[in-house]
């Protein structure tokens, strides 16, 4: 598969996952077993129609044309674009902002007053929110070519937009490494292994490694579902969507794996709709799914230019 699959399937995938998640957020899991999620619907708690994604799908589209239109990463620029979905409904899936995590609302209404964008988000222990994990694909694709100590660099800064905390800004970072691996072509198993590889040797000395002692075992796709946890924190996203790769092996069962864990299903099918289209390919995503989006010539427009800016690199 070429670089160029690897990143159409990223970025529809996470689009695609969000949306499979976003009439079923906040139901427990109890509520997916009886009614499992099999494709798109609508209505829920947002009313949404099928097909619509979240604020998780609308930052992420803002982090690309950022990449896109500015010349080299920005985050100045991409602070501001979030700051433009919040306030205008830009990328906004139909238009309407519905849905905003506490974090996030905070960063933006500080980068309004001016606060610089890599200052703007939250760094205290209870910052850690999945709110950057779900937009920072972009920005990993983006980097994939350059040294480790600047693709570090800029997904951390990208992560402190919204989320300042070091766990949050390390979690970004282990699904970067990931994600590289799987560009390359790894299995989701060789990918996991050289992340978690790199990760020690990046972070030997950070305080927050022992935070990520589950997610460096190499069995974690023996975990059981009972052991794996869906909610809003970045720790239980990350974790749950490693596990959904690991644990099935298309894409439309790890989308829908990772919906029917309940909980955040929005942000969990997001991150793990992007590992999956990564490591399948945008061909594998059903194409009655990504053509429930709203926006199609619009997405495509962003999502070529953006495919044809950086799968050279």
């Amino acid at each position: 598969m070429n670089k160029e699959k690897h990143i159409l399937g990223g970025l529809y995938g996470s689009l695609v996952g969000d949306a499979l998640g976003v009439p079923v957020e906040f139901a427990p899991r109890e509520a997916r077993q009886k009614d499992p999620v099999m494709g798109m619907r609508g209505g829920g708690a947002h009313g949404q129609l099928p097909g619509t994604w979240s604020d998780d799908g609308s930052l992420l589209l803002c982090a690309a044309e950022s990449l896109v239109e500015k010349d080299g990463f920005n985050p100045q620029d991409m602070g501001e674009r979030f700051l433009q979905w919040f306030e205008l409904g830009h990328w906004a899936a139909r238009g309407l902002v519905f849905d905003i995590g506490i974090a996030t609302r905070q960063a933006l209404l500080r980068i309004r007053h001016d606060i610089p964008a890599v200052q703007a988000g939250g760094s205290g222990l209870y910052d850690n929110g999945n709110g950057s994990l779900m937009r920072i694909l972009p920005v990993v694709l983006a980097s994939l070519c350059l040294p480790d100590e600047i693709f570090v660099s800029r997904i951390e800064q990208a992560s402190a937009i919204t989320h300042g905390h070091a766990r949050s800004k390390m979690a970004c970072v282990f699904y970067g490494l990931v994600v590289r691996g799987l560009v390359r072509g790894e299995s989701a198993a060789a990918s996991l292994v050289a992340a978690q590889e790199a990760f020690q040797h990046l972070y030997a000395d950070a305080e927050e490694l022992g935070t990520f002692r589950t997610l460096l075992r190499k069995d974690l796709a023996s975990e059981p579902e009972l052991h794996i946890h869906s909610g809003g924190y970045v720790m239980e996203t990350l974790t749950a969507s490693l596990w959904c790769l690991l644990t099935t092996n298309n894409f439309s069962d790890c989308a829908l794996k990772a919906v029917n864990l309940g909980d955040d299903t929005d942000t969990t099918g997001c991150v793990a709709g992007g590992l999956a289209g990564i490591a399948y390919g945008f061909d594998a995503i059903p194409a009655e799914w990504r053509l429930a989006l709203p926006r199609q010539q619009e997405l495509r427009e962003l999502i070529t230019k953006f495919e044809q800016k950086f799968s050279t690199l």
